[in-house]
């Protein structure tokens, strides 16, 4: 589950999960309603493997969203259905791919960056919960 909330000019992204694969899974989902108002199913999406390795939870949460960006600003490609392992210092994934289309996507905002202000991934009573600010 993600929830956007405002600071100052920027937006952040909280999410609550019962596990980590499900809190960064979360986030990715997360991420891309902010950049696209709706991802609707493609027969022709395909599947993408990512990896990403940071040496904390924390940095490995920004850098996981950072990859995110990138693949949707530099290569436009949308993605959706997120299956996220998380090991102690790496992540890996599939989700699956579809090419951005302004006639068929509504782009919602730009995000410029993910931010290292007020990131956190921390372990709470019902599972985690993960903050991360997006330079909008």
């Amino acid at each position: 589950m993600y929830e956007t909330f405002s600071h100052t000019a920027d937006l952040g992204l909280k999410v609550r999960a019962a596990d980590l694969n499900q809190l960064f899974a979360d986030a990715a989902a997360g991420l891309f309603s902010i950049l696209v108002a709706d991802i609707p199913s493609d027969p022709a999406a395909t599947k993408r493997h990512l990896e990403v390795g940071a040496s904390q939870l924390d940095l490995l949460l920004r850098d996981w969203l950072g990859e995110l960006l990138y693949v949707f600003e530099a290569e436009r490609v949308l993605l959706r259905d997120f299956d996220v392992e998380v090991g102690q210092h790496e992540l890996a994934a599939t989700a699956w791919a579809q090419p951005f289309d302004p006639a068929r996507h509504r782009p919602l905002r730009e995000v410029k960056a993910i931010t290292y202000h007020g990131l956190k991934v921390e372990p709470v009573a019902t599972g985690w919960i993960a903050e991360v600010i997006v330079d909008i």
